[in-house]
């Protein structure tokens, strides 16, 4: 399913209890689109929102409200029904806005270009927290709710974290050689993965937070847009249009045979094999468009991916269409390489060939591993969904 915008979009946003999909657009309008399966999204409503194009939306209050922000410096609240404007705040940053993001059912919060980022309470209308975070503009937030963590993204090559319980920047990694365009964070909050403007991901670690981790070299081009799937898997849009999807970390360290299939084409991994030493596996291209990749989102239950590019159009996939291709397209070159490898003692990783819809970067030696972080890795499953497997 999709829809020609006839202008760039900049953002999307599901609305969480109804059908709805709310874009914005550059010449600053918000235009809302009603969807279901197996037909093409109808507009339901379309806002002159912004003077100045419309950067950042997000739906707020069930649903029932949709909020947009712009370089004119304004948050606008939009009745989801009516159209009808509900308030709109004027120079509510000093730079331009952006990136918005909602924290809770009752909080937003917003950065700019100036690096500022700004915690709002939509009851009041009021700001309630202010962070100057960065020295660039905010390019990606996201809200980690069980630490009440805010992580943010900055063109200045950093990552920061806002604790909102202490009103604090609480962390800020070393200035990077490459702006970060976007985040989220995966494996229970421990990781933070950002996508560059030269199209590697770079994994940062909570408690280790100055300095890049792990290098996954996962794009030809700029990783414009992240989207969290679970804790081992996202998805990634690109500059190059190809939308990709990425197991992060190991596949597999575990001690015995496990399944490796959610879906069909079940295929073991023996635990001495070296493919359990693949990690940040990629498989590309889920999905494709004509143009770099803006945004990428979920509707509410993950039944549709939606995206947006530069080609302007606005496109909805069946997500787990998407991802059954995905996973038998892995199983089906797993289960060859397994099998030559079984052939192989002294096979190591930089013999097995990849098929061009799969790359991965090797795991680290497990000394080097243990001399930097002092213990052996964690284990995990052998499904590249991060499914659970049962012992």
């Amino acid at each position: 399913m999709e829809v020609n915008l006839g202008e760039i979009p900049f953002d999307l946003d599901f609305n969480p209890s109804n059908p709805l999909l709310a874009v914005a657009l550059i010449n600053g309008e918000l235009h809302l689109y009603r969807y279901q399966a197996d037909s093409q999204p109808q507009r339901v409503l379309q806002v002159s929102a912004h003077d100045e194009f419309c950067r950042a939306v997000r739906f707020v209050d069930s649903g029932r409200v949709v909020l947009t922000s712009s370089p004119d410096r304004s948050i606008l609240a939009t009745d989801v029904e009516t159209g009808s404007a509900i308030s709109r705040f004027e120079e509510a940053h000093k730079d331009s806005i952006n990136r918005l993001v909602v924290l809770t059912e009752t909080t937003i919060a917003t950065g700019d270009d100036g690096g500022c980022i700004k915690v709002w309470d939509t009851r009041h209308h009021s700001c309630c927290n202010s962070f100057d975070a960065h020295q660039d503009y905010v390019s990606d937030m996201t809200f980690l709710s069980s630490t009440k963590q805010l992580f943010a993204t900055s063109g200045d090559g950093s990552l920061s974290m806002c604790c909102l319980r202490e009103n604090k920047v609480e962390a800020r990694s070393n200035i990077s050689k490459d702006e970060l365009l976007s985040l989220v964070t995966m494996k229970d909050g421990k990781k933070v993965v950002c996508g560059t403007q030269n199209g590697p991901l770079l994994l940062y670690t909570c408690r280790r937070f100055m300095d890049c981790r792990d290098i996954f070299r996962a794009h030809p081009m700029s990783a414009d847009a992240l989207l969290k799937v679970d804790e081992d898997n996202l998805i990634s849009g690109s500059k190059d249009g190809v939308i990709r999807l990425a197991r992060i970390l190991p596949i597999t360290t575990t001690t015995t045979l496990k399944p490796l299939s959610h879906y069909s084409g079940v295929g073991y991994l023996d635990p001495l094999s070296p493919l359990r030493l693949l990690r940040n596996i990629i498989i590309q291209p889920l999905a494709k468009h004509s143009k770099y990749v803006e945004r990428l989102g979920f509707s509410s239950e993950k039944k549709f991916l939606g995206s947006i590019s530069h080609d302007q159009m606005l496109k909805l996939w069946d997500f787990e269409e998407l991802l059954k291709v995905a996973q038998d397209k892995f199983n089906i070159w797993l289960a060859a390489a397994a099998a030559d490898s079984d052939d192989s003692d002294d096979m190591d990783m930089e013999s097995v060939k990849l098929p061009p819809f799969l790359s991965f970067s090797q795991a680290p030696d497990s000394s080097r591993k243990k001399e930097r972080r002092g213990r052996a890795p964690n284990s995990s499953t052998a499904n590249f969904f991060g499914r659970p497997v049962a012992e």
